[in-house]
């Protein structure tokens, strides 16, 4: 065989040999699929969210079931463990899903696809405003009254208000970061200026019976001998309270014909007050010490209410400018 004859053989050999292979190859891909299949679905690759929500390898009708599912479910507001929850078409919100998916399906692997929502604000302030109905209450302060001739302090009760700006800006974030909650209703809680606790010092005079009563709230103190208005100028009934206290007062003349004349008296041991003075709320009547001691347990005074000097420094002592005074017929 000539050298030119022998190489052209060579390459024919090399020739069938690529194309066994590629027949080879032909055959192996044919059994692994059946004939006229079309290509596989793309779906979503490794690590890709949309809005949080995990569509890793999943095609786009599943990821759009996914993500829609995720989205529908209730906003949850929560206080003091009371709940509200309302879902994202009932404040008018609508997803995007389909735009997202799309996005997804072509996304690098751990990728978190934005998801664009609307929303009513009309109808999260409604539900904002329901909700402040629902659970907003007036604060109120503890009162003092008399059952009998005892005091009896109510119940305080703390204020609350919904904030009702925040309320709808938080409900409006949760809806746009997709979050469900519990999400805290933002709440103002306002405190009652007086409670049972912090009434204090209350005191009762019992006019017929010339006794004074101190009472902490409702635990009663200490009681006192006392004198009243005589008949022709009594004790006058009611609810007061102390206005002002004074040590070692002076005594000056009301415009009253009684005192027509009288002249001031300094501070001393023939001041008609004593050394304390405790002024109510009406003109010209207070709770006061006196020199006259043999005048406590009568109808005596021209109105105010009389103790033994040192009874009235002790009582100075504890009580208060705004100390309900009752004064009863009793």
């Amino acid at each position: 065989m000539s050298y030119r004859r022998y190489h052209s053989a060579k390459r024919g050999r090399r020739a069938a040999a690529v194309l066994a292979l590629v027949a080879v190859g032909l055959v192996v891909a044919a059994a692994g699929a059946p004939a006229g299949a079309p290509p596989g679905p793309a779906v979503a690759a490794p690590g890709v969210t949309v809005a949080g929500t995990p569509v890793d390898g999943l095609t786009p009708a599943q990821a759009r079931a996914v993500v829609a599912e995720a989205f529908s479910r209730p906003l949850v507001l929560g206080y003091d463990g009371r709940s509200w929850q309302r879902a994202p078409a009932e404040l008018g919100a609508r997803a995007d899903v389909a735009a997202a998916v799309r996005a997804a399906v072509v996304a690098p692997t751990g990728r978190n696809v934005p998801l664009r929502i609307t929303y009513s604000r009309g109808a999260v302030r409604r539900w904002a405003a329901a909700i402040a109905a629902s659970l907003d209450r007036p604060v109120r302060d503890a009162e003092v009254r008399l059952r009998g001739a005892r005091p009896v302090v109510s119940k305080s009760q703390t204020g609350v208000r919904v904030r009702r700006k925040d309320a709808v800006r938080r409900i409006a974030q949760a809806l746009e970061l997709h979050a469900r909650g519990p999400v805290a209703l933002p709440v103002r809680r306002i405190e009652p200026e007086l409670t049972r606790a912090s009434v204090g010092p209350v005191v009762v005079v019992r006019r017929k019976s010339h006794r004074l009563v101190l009472y902490d709230g409702m635990r009663r103190v200490r009681a006192f001998g006392i004198a009243t208005g005589r008949p022709s100028f009594p004790t006058p009934l009611g609810s007061f309270e102390i206005v002002t206290k004074q040590r070692d007062p002076w005594w000056y003349p009301p415009a009253s014909g009684w005192a027509e004349g009288l002249d001031p008296v300094p501070p001393g041991p023939g001041n008609p007050l004593g050394t304390r003075w405790l002024g109510l709320d009406v003109y010209a009547v207070g709770i006061h010490g006196t020199p006259d001691a043999a005048s406590i347990g009568y109808s005596a005074s021209h109105g105010c209410v009389r103790m033994q000097i040192a009874d009235a420094e002790w009582l100075f002592e504890r009580v208060r400018v705004g100390t309900p005074v009752f004064i009863v017929d009793a």
